[in-house]
């Protein structure tokens, strides 16, 4: 909102200075040439002597199609400075790396649980594929009640 504000206000600026400077040009003619010289060479001086303003921008709002995207100037910021806002990208990154492989590591301790439950059980494994053996189970329940 205050950057539109400041835009405004910088066009007011030109605008004026446009008038002021074409109201000042219609007497240029009617000066003598000893004054018209020492007019523009005082002009010169004046633009050699002007303090040059520097505008440093906060944020840019980037706009395409559908996306926004906010980025800050790229005016003094060091390499210290780059690397200190690209750390919490790295350390989201070794976050996620190390979830990934905490899981991994779950899963395998699960799998190998089941496995060694298998392998140690009375029954061979092959028995848990036979198609007989869940009728077994479900006619041993409702014995067992």
């Amino acid at each position: 909102m205050t950057n539109s504000l400041q835009h405004q206000a910088e066009i007011l600026q030109d605008r004026f200075g446009l008038k002021v400077a074409a109201r000042l040009s219609e007497g240029v003619t009617d000066l003598p040439h000893d004054i018209s010289e020492r007019l523009r060479a005082s002009r010169v001086r004046a633009l050699a002597h002007r303090k040059i303003v520097r505008t440093h921008s906060a944020a840019t709002v980037v706009a395409s199609g559908a996306s926004a995207a906010l980025t800050f100037g790229d005016e003094g910021l060091s390499w210290w400075s780059r690397i200190a806002s690209a750390l919490p990208l790295v350390a989201l990154v070794v976050g996620l790396i190390a979830i990934n492989v905490v899981q991994n590591n779950s899963r395998a301790v699960e799998v190998a649980e089941v496995d060694a439950a298998l392998l140690t059980d009375d029954l061979p494994p092959a028995a848990y594929t036979d198609p007989g053996f869940l009728q077994f189970l479900n006619s041993s329940k409702d014995t067992a009640q």
